[in-house]
């Protein structure tokens, strides 16, 4: 193999090694917008899982709606990794998210609300641990959202996902609330500094 041909190859694999691919099969840079989403996602199903251990260890009997709420996310995932732009109807058929999982979210939302003292005034992310890491996890899903709204806005993803990511923030901000008031934690309210 002549020096020129050599070097065009190993230029190739070099080009390569940073394009990963959708669930359609299309290569795409490893930082294009869908990537981007897909980590982003996949880094709050994380916190979401460190968030419910420390739920778990007091006892918490709203651990199960996080590990529903985990797969979920992977289903999030396998929606924003089909692009509909490159997507054929049996990818669109096996990653169609519906407007279900937005519905039971809120149906607990309104259910721990109903038990929480008004909010008069701004809280900052504390109330324990578990709040804490639940509050942790609310910042890291409105980062999911934003990641996610360009890519629904191009048509790319499904709007449900985007609807989804935005109840999950304010599920997830409802339930460090109310995981604070069960474990009889203060939540820290915010005053500004003189």
């Amino acid at each position: 193999m002549s020096e020129p041909q050599s070097a065009c190859l190993l230029e190739a694999k070099v080009v390569k090694k940073g394009f990963s691919s959708t669930f359609t099969g299309e290569r795409r840079p490893k930082e294009d917008h869908i990537f981007e989403a897909l980590g982003t996602t996949d880094e709050l199903s994380s916190v979401i899982g460190l968030a419910r251990e420390f739920c778990f260890d007091k006892g918490h009997s709203f651990t199960d709606q996080l590990d529903k709420i985990q797969c979920v996310l992977q289903d999030v995932g396998s929606n924003i990794a089909t692009p509909l732009s490159s997507a054929r109807d049996s990818h669109i058929k096996k990653t169609k998210f519906s407007s279900q999982p937005v519905t039971e979210l809120e149906g607990w939302i309104d259910s721990f609300t109903e038990e929480l003292p008004p909010l008069t005034n701004f809280i900052l992310p504390s109330g324990g641990k578990s709040s804490a890491a639940l509050h942790v996890a609310r910042a890291v899903c409105r980062r999911a959202e934003r990641c996610v709204a360009s890519i629904v806005r191009s048509g790319e993803a499904d709007p449900e996902v985007a609807k989804y990511l935005n109840r999950l923030s304010d599920y997830l901000f409802t339930l460090a609330r109310y995981a604070a008031m069960k474990e009889g934690n203060e939540e820290t309210i915010y005053e500004r500094p003189e």
